[in-house]
């Protein structure tokens, strides 16, 4: 099983649209996806249609010491699992900051479900900030994915993220943690600086930037508002077709290890 961090720290760049849409298209081929929602506002949790609920976060189990398992909940499509988010979460950055071990914390919750064999992926969804529920998902994962939005802020964002990653390994929490790789969305073929920031980046980072590109689409936008995946919500559009490719590239890399 592999732990994949989807992380941005710049909002608005596509990152909990993909983890929804990556996680729902890796179900869909019939793997056994958990997605967990790690931002306190709660977005992929409401994009798949679900409701918040008291006690239904990683809060429990990263304060108190809950198991995790309990907070697992299925949804409509099969082989995707949710570990929903709470605003009680945005608490929790406070909490966690306080303790002793807040790098660690997650990655020792997060173990059991990994010793459990029950999922062959864990998406961590996490806030666009570089707080602690961040860093915590960055010290638990085996690798990182990067959402990156083609303008010319996101080349900066990528800058920040990569010295993180950097950090995160060179502290001791997650020393093999991985840049496995980064995902272009909101791309606009008739927009030149779009064409330039895709350039760019695969002048920079050839071997880890993904062939498949996520295009800024009206439906991909609305499909979160209807509480679904945009396979559901539109599964023969651009949209759904990119992140199906997506999906297939993802598996073909880790097939390749």
């Amino acid at each position: 099983m592999r732990i994949v961090a989807i992380t941005n720290q710049k909002g608005g760049v596509g990152k909990t649209t993909t983890a929804i849409n990556l996680a729902a298209c890796l179900a869909a081929r019939g793997i056994r996806t958990l997605l967990i929602d790690l931002d306190p506002q709660a977005n992929a949790t409401s994009g798949l249609g679900l409701a918040q609920e008291d006690g239904g976060s990683l809060y429990s189990a990263l304060v108190l010491g809950t198991d995790p398992h309990t907070a697992i909940r299925s949804t409509r499509i099969p082989n995707l699992s949710i570990i929903r988010s709470h605003q009680e979460l945005a608490g929790c950055e406070i909490e966690l900051a306080q303790s002793g071990n807040h790098l660690a914390r997650l990655r020792e919750v997060i173990e059991p479900l990994r010793a459990s064999n029950h999922f062959d992926y864990i998406l961590l969804d996490c806030p666009p900030s570089l707080g602690v529920l961040m860093t915590s998902a960055l010290a638990a994962a085996d690798e990182l994915l990067v959402p990156l939005q083609c303008e010319y802020f996101g080349l900066e964002g990528l800058g920040k993220i990569v010295g993180v990653v950097q950090q995160i390994r060179e502290c001791g929490a997650n020393p093999n943690l991985l840049l496995e790789g980064i995902v272009m969305t909101m791309y606009d073929s008739r927009a030149n600086l779009a064409q330039q920031v895709v350039s760019d980046v695969k002048n920079y980072f050839a071997e880890i930037i993904y062939t498949a590109v996520i295009p800024r689409t009206v439906r991909l936008g609305e499909a979160p508002s209807f509480g679904k995946a945009i396979i559901e919500y539109e599964p023969n559009g651009r949209g759904a077709t990119a992140y199906r490719a997506l999906a297939e590239e993802f598996l073909a890399r880790r097939a390749g290890k």
